[in-house]
């Protein structure tokens, strides 16, 4: 497993979405009080980035701008149309202050 640090926590704003690239990879990363949550930045629907969606706190969603279709920030999973299928879900901890996504070997 490779652990990548992403930034200091106190830079991510709760309740906001940011993105980070991570080589190829394209992350939304969503801080909700001290909770941080990692996504793969990409609508399952349409290629839209999620990190310029909204974020819904109180049902830790984010929100596709392009169609409205809502995640799940813990799962990955689409709860409204007209996404039908998941995005991926990634390991995100804070360590000594620092977000570090973990990513699975290849």
């Amino acid at each position: 497993m490779a652990k990548i640090a992403l930034c200091p926590l106190e830079e991510l704003t709760s309740g906001t979405a940011r993105r980070f690239e991570v080589g190829p990879l394209r992350l939304v990363v969503v801080r909700l009080g001290d909770d941080v949550y990692a996504l793969y930045d990409e609508c399952s629907h349409a290629n839209v980035a999620l990190s310029e969606g909204e974020v819904d706190p109180d049902e830790r969603t984010v929100e596709c701008w392009k169609h409205g279709s809502q995640f799940d920030l813990e799962t990955g999973e689409p709860l409204s149309l007209p996404a039908t299928r998941p995005v991926p879900v990634y390991d995100v901890r804070v360590d000594g202050g620092e977000v570090v996504v973990v990513l699975p070997d290849e």
